[in-house]
């Protein structure tokens, strides 16, 4: 049958993450660093938690936002470590932080409707707006991959977007929200008819001493939704548990969404992460003091390999320059994946501006990333 599938679905692709990820399956001899996804195990408390939520037999559904407890849990959380300040009514707990974007997604576009991303981004943004009829704008970011705001300003005014997507701390660039882009990004949109989506599910894994992020303005709160979550905060990706931040008069269209699509997240998982808030932060700093000393290994064997390459400053990813040696970043990686025995993803997998990069993560053991260095220079040698 012609036409079954819609053509909003047949407009996007498969994540070119899991693409090149894919493709490693065929070269079981390489090393990959391809997916973001920390190797520590969840911490022990989390885990208990969890099992003792299944003996309890407390796997029936939880209301639709999430078990109250935990989320004004988050409430203190974010008001405490990054002085985010929402209730535990605007806070609704999702099956990752992915089927928070889409329930965002869903309640805001209709179609034609425009949205500012960023790029280079984390795919899923652009995919999820087309999907639901909407149309990309891409917003270009500095060569350190922060917001290029004079340009910002000319889109939104030409354009008339209906939202904008911020990213920080960034995958795939490890780029943060300094003071100044913070205050600047503010100044713009302050009085802008713009809806501020702020992904900032790399939050726990700032490397700074102060965090900044547009959802700390009280004076714009009534149109900034936060997405975040605790699959990299805990290390449990495969648990499935986010949460999206937003004032009631966008809660009440974005519960409906996530009713239908999902009913509630799972149970067992939220009384994990409530007892992971209480009792597990001092593991989770010292997942990032050992990130952070795997982003300074790997930054230092970028740079003495002569790679231009900025210092990231969150998150577990770092986004080298490849274009020296005029090779398409796909092709770089298809090549470095057959000659050199190292998977890693190519810039292009983050929409147009990361062509002539390649995202590397360094979530994955100092052992591994020494390795990967040293398969990464003899192929360097080769080309």
């Amino acid at each position: 049958m012609n036409g079954i599938i819609s053509k909003n679905v047949n407009s996007i692709e498969i994540s070119g993450i899991r693409k090149f990820y894919n493709k490693v399956q065929n070269y079981p001899e390489a090393l990959s660093l391809t997916l973001g996804q920390p190797d520590f195990k969840v911490p022990s408390k989390i885990k208990e938690a969890i099992v003792d939520a299944i003996e309890k037999n407390r796997t029936e559904y939880t209301a639709n936002a999430g078990i109250e407890v935990l989320r004004e849990e988050i409430s203190l959380y974010l008001k405490n470590s990054f002085k985010i300040k929402f209730d535990e009514e605007e806070i609704c707990l999702t099956v990752g932080g992915s089927e928070g974007l889409f329930s965002v997604f869903g309640t805001l576009i209709e179609s034609g409707d425009k949205v500012l991303i960023p790029t280079p981004a984390y795919p899923a943004y652009e995919s999820c707006v087309r999907i639901l009829g909407g149309k990309v704008i891409n917003y270009e970011l500095k060569e350190d991959f922060s917001i290029n705001y004079e340009k910002l300003e000319e889109l939104i005014i030409k354009e008339k977007p209906k939202a904008i997507v911020v990213s920080y701390p960034s995958n795939p660039t490890g780029a943060i929200l300094t003071k100044e882009d913070r205050d600047a990004l503010y100044n713009i949109l302050k009085d802008k008819e713009i809806v501020i989506i702020s992904d900032e599910i790399y939050s726990s894994l700032s490397f700074e001493k102060e965090y900044y992020s547009i959802a700390q303005f009280e004076d714009i709160r009534e149109k900034v939704i936060l997405v975040s979550g605790f699959s990299k905060m805990f290390s449990m990706t495969g648990l499935r548990l986010g949460y999206i931040c937003a004032a009631e008069r966008l809660m009440n269209g974005i519960i409906k969404v996530h009713q239908y699509n999902v009913s509630c997240a799972p149970s067992i998982v939220q009384w994990g992460a409530l007892e992971g808030l209480r009792n597990c932060i001092p593991e989770v700093e010292y997942m990032k003091s050992e990130f952070i000393k795997r982003r300074d290994f790997v930054y230092k064997g970028l740079v003495d390999l002569g790679l231009d390459v900025n210092m990231p400053k969150g998150a577990f990813y770092i986004f080298p320059s490849i274009k020296k040696f005029n090779l398409e970043s796909e092709v770089f990686c298809e090549r470095a994946l057959k000659e050199g025995k190292i998977a890693m993803v190519p810039g292009n997998a983050f929409g147009s501006g990361g062509e002539g990069y390649l995202r590397i993560s360094y979530s994955y053991s100092m052992e591994t990333l020494q390795e990967a260095l040293i398969r990464l220079e003899k192929f360097i040698k080769k080309i």
